[in-house]
């Protein structure tokens, strides 16, 4: 298998839920936790881990495991800077060819995904596979090394999803029959969440 890691985005400051998103109870586990958990279990060679905003505070609540933790001190910049500051992490590891980028408030994955966004590299030759929930894209999204240079360059709260519009030729989606995983921004997306809608 193509050394492939998983890279967690859990910088952000949650100012839309008014607290740290990624620790609120997930059925009996902080939400970050949940997904740290649900991502070992992947067919990755290992996991990193970008925290920011309320990094000790997080830290103190959860168990990254073997994860590489790196802290993003520019987080307040929105979700390019984590990239950066996860992708030139895991590229000075060396070795590693393949990155999923996963959120950290998206603990629904189902699990199928990975192997199938991987099979779906392998098939396709294309730098960049997505999956596609239905009728929507959604996360996480699978990077070849070629495009990291790429997606390190981005500023501001762009994420990969730019470079998917800006170049349509490197994609390959995968179609997963499930709906597109929820993410937690506001008490009414947690509420949604915990309801199981």
């Amino acid at each position: 298998m193509t050394p492939t890691t998983a890279l967690i985005l859990a910088a952000g400051a949650s100012r839309r839920l008014g607290r740290p998103k990624h620790l609120v109870d997930w059925r009996g586990t902080p939400m970050l936790q949940r997904v740290i958990d649900a991502v070992a279990a992947w067919p990755v060679d290992g996991i990193a881990l970008v925290l920011g905003a309320h990094e000790e505070e997080i830290l103190a609540a959860i168990d990254p495991g073997d994860a590489l933790v790196i802290i993003n001190p520019e987080w307040e910049e929105g979700i390019a800077s984590s990239l950066r500051a996860g992708l030139d992490a895991v590229a000075r590891q060396g070795g590693i060819e393949r990155a999923f980028i996963v959120l950290g408030d998206q603990p629904s994955i189902p699990p199928e995904v990975p192997a199938g966004l991987l099979e779906g590299m392998d098939d396709s030759g294309k730098p960049a596979v997505v999956p596609k929930y239905r009728y929507q894209r959604g996360n996480p999204v699978l990077i070849d090394r070629f495009l990291w240079p790429r997606l390190m360059s981005l500023e501001g709260d762009a994420g990969a999803a730019r470079q998917e519009q800006a170049h349509p030729e490197w994609i390959h989606e995968v179609r997963v029959d499930h709906p597109p995983p929820r993410d937690v921004d506001t008490p009414e997306d947690l509420g949604d969440l915990l309801g199981g809608r």
